[in-house]
């Protein structure tokens, strides 16, 4: 297995992962592709997710329930598996653009064939799909805030949203007719200047993300609520694109 930006006990447990899917799979297994975080190299044990593309020539319920057992020992609990076939990427890219855009622009072939390099995704709803998840992140960030307010309760949904939130920002550049960065610091940069937003929030949720500040409960608060008065400017600048 190619040399990954991954500690090395990660990657000893996904090479086994693999070797088990073979197993279970056969010929049936077609390709796993690592994608995000863990393939860009700016993974954060602890917070960032390991993401898996699982191609297989059948996704059935009955053929997925043969790898149940593997995919819950604890040692795989780690990774964030999806599993597709060949023609449902082929006929959902028009549907999920944000997903398939950025799995393509950043990811590490594992297993077999590359799937995603000659994938042409169609944007034409790339607008559409902003607008939507970045307005169903609001509502929900809003509605988990109110279930649980201690602090590390409100850290870790702030972390989650922020994760799911730069993917949206990142795709709304590209309805301006720009190449986004995919490296956090940069994207930030870029967001906050394409869409004047404030900087200093982003790179603050970052920071504090990867352990490299340390707040107060009240500081976290005030972040967190200026992250969703960020949020909130988001949604009104996709309004008007």
């Amino acid at each position: 297995m190619k040399q990954l930006h991954l500690p090395e006990k990660i990657q000893n447990i996904l090479e086994d992962f693999v070797n088990r899917l073979k197993d279970v799979y056969k010929d049936g297994f077609i390709s796993l592709i690592l994608y995000g975080s863990a393939a860009s190299g700016e993974f954060i044990a602890g917070y960032s997710n390991i993401d898996l593309a699982i191609i297989l020539k059948d996704t059935s319920l009955e053929n997925l329930a043969k790898i149940i057992k593997v995919i819950n020992m604890p040692k795989f609990r780690i990774f964030n598996p999806v599993f597709f076939t060949e023609e449902y990427i082929k006929s959902s890219i028009d549907v999920f653009p944000i997903e398939f855009l950025d799995m393509k622009e950043n990811y590490s072939l594992i297993y077999g064939k590359d799937v995603l390099k000659n994938l042409n995704i169609d944007i034409r709803n790339l607008r559409f799909q902003c607008e939507h998840e970045l307005k169903a992140n609001l509502i929900n960030i809003k509605r988990l805030y109110l279930n649980n307010r201690t602090k590390n309760a409100l850290s870790t949904l702030m972390f989650k949203s922020f994760t799911s939130s730069i993917h949206i920002l990142r795709n709304i550049l590209r309805l301006k007719d720009k190449t986004p960065p995919y490296a956090k610091e940069e994207l930030i940069e870029e967001i906050a200047k394409e869409l004047e937003l404030d900087e200093t929030v982003f790179s603050r949720i970052y920071s504090l993300k990867k352990g490299d500040i340390r707040l107060t409960y009240k500081e976290v608060e005030d972040l967190f609520f200026s992250f969703v008065e960020e949020l909130e400017k988001a949604v009104n600048i996709v309004d008007k694109l």
